[in-house]
């Protein structure tokens, strides 16, 4: 092992041995793991090249959290000059889901009526995006069966759809046409 003036372990022993609370120290200057071990990185790379100008290798330490420091610093400033200063804030509607999650829980609720082979093939083919011949292959039944099945599925679906549409609840059913292509 090669080390440094006054027994001191050289830089990569320095890494090794230090890793751990540099990573800490990183991850208290930003709020992102990942964003963190960069800053590590971009951190010790810079002080790997002066490594050998610091005389007191005690003082390796603070000299490594000034880099952090600093680099966090030009990271910050160099994000903040990409944002461009307009007149009038651009309009940003806020999304809670809650209509996201009506529309689940109707589907949940329509889905449920379904038989279980329906369900599957309208799973199947609307939610995994399967076309009709993978669709059979995943169910073990005929192309033919799952056209027909999704067929009476879809449709039992928009006749309990309407039913609840005049309880106020909303989402769209699929038609089934373009089906018989895929």
């Amino acid at each position: 092992m090669d080390t440094a003036a006054g027994g001191v372990p050289d830089f990569e022993e320095y890494v090794r041995t230090h890793q751990t609370a540099l990573l800490r120290r990183a991850c208290r200057l930003v709020p992102n793991p990942i964003d963190a071990q960069d800053l590590l990185q971009s951190a010790l790379t810079s002080t790997y090249r002066y490594w050998d100008g610091i005389v007191d290798k005690r003082c390796a330490d603070a000299y490594l959290s000034q880099v952090m420091i600093n680099t966090r610093t030009k990271w910050w400033r160099s994000r903040r000059l990409q944002e461009v200063p307009t007149e009038q804030l651009p309009d940003a509607g806020v999304d809670d889901g809650t209509e996201q999650y009506a529309n689940r829980a109707l589907l949940t609720d329509l889905l449920a009526v379904l038989t279980p082979k329906q369900r599957s093939v309208v799973v199947l083919r609307h939610w995994e995006q399967m076309s009709t011949k993978e669709t059979a292959e995943a169910l073990g039944i005929s192309v033919g069966t799952v056209k027909s099945t999704l067929c009476r599925a879809l449709t039992r679906l928009r006749q309990e759809h309407e039913k609840h549409a005049g309880s106020g609840r909303q989402g769209g059913i699929p038609d089934g046409s373009q089906d018989a292509d895929r």
